[in-house]
């Protein structure tokens, strides 16, 4: 296949091969030039050049004052925080233009700029014949590790390294390092180099404080689960090698101190605790000289698309002795109906066992708040008010959450999350609000219609969730009263109403042959068809308009069984458990239909349904030719009483 040409002429290769070269060509120029100029002017162009880059790019200013906040949050105030985040750009642009400048200088005078402490820890490690394997990482100016090679020259220096993509210009960054004698091994082309250097026995810097990705261990660091390498571990336990971390700290002005920190005791049987303690140690580096560490790098990135890391590949190390880390924050965008809030809760429950640090709040319409309340798995209810403004909305959410997912499919709320500054925003695509959202859910592809459940669960599936959380049934009716509820109404329209006469009929039927009460649920506007069906009825309780949503749920527990149309309390009740007999006209039961067991659906299939309208423009057929005798028999058959009642959904026993 031909490669796409560009608009002149030139192959994409051939382009990219230029750019290559042009790259190659201003690093060269701009290394010769530093390395004309004295070191003390190095670093003070360094510190005028970080002071620059912090003004003009306020996307990794922002990177750096978050990371700062992870680390030290409780710690250090807002305005401390934004301070030495302006000190990290300095800092760090005085080291690497020092670094450019470095390899220039002669021994002595390195000897004059940099101190190095406790040399020892390496050299009497490599006269017992037992390798050094140095955790090294990017604090202060990194570059005077090669250095190391002088002062042991008894053994070989080696590094790992990840090769840039430019190879020209990644020959130039490693040219000074392999003349001064180091051995360079990028990660790449394996790890044969490295472990044979290190069976001399010789010493092997490994960085160990930058993100793994998908190939790392999730374990703690600053109390916050971030993926670690386990590569330090790996090496160090093959090989027998002493683990000693290394660090480098700007001192004053082009003064710095390496830093050999005491041996990292390990056993061969606990690789991932190794990696941990490596972590640890890194911590009480950082801490030394905070400015000094790499804050421009997202060490604690979120995993795209599956930053549900409970089936990671390397899996997740906490071990019990460790405080509970600190909490991965995710927003739920809650749908605003109640029957497709409960068909998403066990989507919304996978986001709180996905990882073992989910904190999980929900962002609800402040009617919903009751239901959400009662789902275990939710730490936290934002309410959302009618009134309130989106920019209102927002400001509740800013600066509390690592990701939000949005179940409904609303331009509103993608703006919310976005407008409160949500770095990971999740959901479909569609009411044109793609450009609103980072991780956008491509949907399933079937031939057959999908359940509104399922379409929910595939969004919590794309993030890393592995099986849906099993059902738990609340539905334990109190006492051997058979108490039947009745739900005669439904918010959507009256396209989706058994008629009223027909709900009488029945109860008035079924007297006849069970010893029962009634009560009829719904919400205020419920109560013309409620008092229309009860009147005269003297075992039929009125409740229309008179439960919280806390108190339904309760109520539904209770019942021996529910009689409904199509309606939130319908769903609601098949997530308890409680017995249904559910009657669908206008709707689509393969869609929104319940799914426990103790359901049944009853409709009358005829060639204009599902036509999904609220009002029916003709006859009204779908509903009217319901057999009254097919709803008793499943009204007799379906309904028991038992047990007693439960209060939370998702509670884990």
């Amino acid at each position: 296949m031909e490669l796409v040409s560009v608009s002149v002429g030139f192959p994409l290769d051939k382009v990219s091969v230029m750019a290559d070269r042009l790259v190659y060509i201003l690093a060269l120029l701009a290394l010769g030039f530093i390395r004309l100029l004295p070191l003390s002017v190095c670093f003070v162009l360094g510190q005028a050049v970080g002071a620059l880059l912090w003004l003009i790019l306020p996307g990794y200013r922002r990177l750096a004052r978050e990371n700062l906040s992870v680390a030290f949050s409780g710690e250090m105030s807002e305005a401390a925080i934004r301070a030495l985040a302006f000190k990290h750009f300095t800092t760090l642009g005085a080291n690497v233009a020092s670094a450019i400048k470095i390899p220039t200088l002669s021994q002595k005078e390195i000897e004059r700029i940099a101190q190095i402490e406790n040399l020892d820890a390496i050299r009497q490690s490599i006269a017992k014949g037992r390798p050094v394997l140095l955790a090294i990482n990017h604090i202060g100016n990194w570059e005077l590790y090669a250095q190391l090679v002088f002062q042991v020259p008894e053994a070989h220096f080696g590094t790992v390294y990840q090769a840039l993509h430019n190879k020209l210009v990644d020959d130039l960054v490693n040219r000074d390092r392999r003349r001064l004698g180091v051995q360079t091994f990028d990660r790449k082309e394996g790890f044969q180099g490295a472990l044979a250097l290190l069976r001399e026995p010789g010493i092997l810097g490994v960085l160990v404080d930058q993100h793994a990705g998908n190939s790392g261990v999730w374990t703690p660091f600053f109390k916050r689960l971030c993926s670690t390498s386990p590569l330090s571990a790996t090496l160090a336990i093959r090989t027998n090698a002493a683990v000693i971390p290394a660090a480098i700290y700007t001192t004053g002005f082009a003064r710095w101190r390496v830093v050999l920190s005491p041996e990292v005791p390990w056993s061969a049987d606990k690789p991932e605790q190794l990696t941990l303690d490596i972590n640890k140690a890194l911590e009480k580096q950082i801490r030394v000289s905070p400015a000094d560490w790499f804050w421009v790098h997202n060490r604690w990135k979120t995993p795209l698309p599956n930053f549900l890391i409970n089936e990671a590949k390397r899996g997740i190390y906490l071990p019990p002795s460790e405080p509970d880390p600190a909490p991965f924050r995710i927003v739920v965008r809650s749908p605003n109906w109640l029957g497709d809030a409960v068909m998403s809760i066990p989507a919304v429950r996978a986001f709180k066992l996905g990882r073992p640090d989910a904190r999980v709040a929900v962002l609800c319409p402040q009617k919903l708040a009751g239901l959400w309340q009662r789902v275990g798995d939710v730490d936290e209810v934002i309410g959302i008010d009618p009134r309130e403004s989106i920019f209102a909305t927002a400001e509740k959410l800013r600066g509390q959450f690592e990701a939000a997912v949005l179940l409904p499919n609303s331009l509103r709320s993608a703006l919310e999350v976005w407008l409160a500054g949500i770095r990971r925003r999740v959901g479909y695509a569609g009411h044109a609000r793609a450009a609103f959202l980072d991780q956008v859910i491509i949907p399933r592809k079937k031939s057959t219609p999908l359940h509104h459940a399922d379409r929910y669960w595939h969004i919590a599936a794309r993030c890393g969730a592995d099986a849906m959380p099993a059902a738990i049934s609340l539905w334990k009716p109190s006492g051997k009263d058979c108490v039947i509820g009745i739900c005669p109404g439904a918010e959507y329209g009256p396209a989706k109403r058994w008629p009223a006469y027909k709900f009488r009929m029945l109860i008035q039927q079924v007297n006849e042959q069970l010893d029962c009460s009634w009560v009829v649920l719904g919400t205020a506007a419920d109560s013309t068809i409620a008092r229309e069906i009860s009147h005269g009825l003297p075992n039929v309780t009125d409740l229309t308009g008179k439960t919280t949503l806390g108190e339904l749920m309760d109520l539904l527990s209770k019942l021996s069984g529910l009689l409904t149309n199509d309606t939130g309390t319908m769903h609601l009740a098949d997530f308890i458990g409680t017995p249904l007999v559910a009657i669908f006209g206008s709707t689509e039961p393969i869609l929104t239909g319940p799914r426990s067991p103790r359901s049944r659906v009853i409709r009358q299939k005829v060639e204009c349904s599902p036509c999904f309208l609220r009002e029916c423009p003709i006859d009204f057929r779908c509903m009217e030719e319901i057999s009254m005798e097919k709803v008793i028999a499943a009204v007799l058959e379906n309904f028991r009483p038992g047990g007693e009642a439960a209060y939370r959904i998702g509670d884990r026993k």
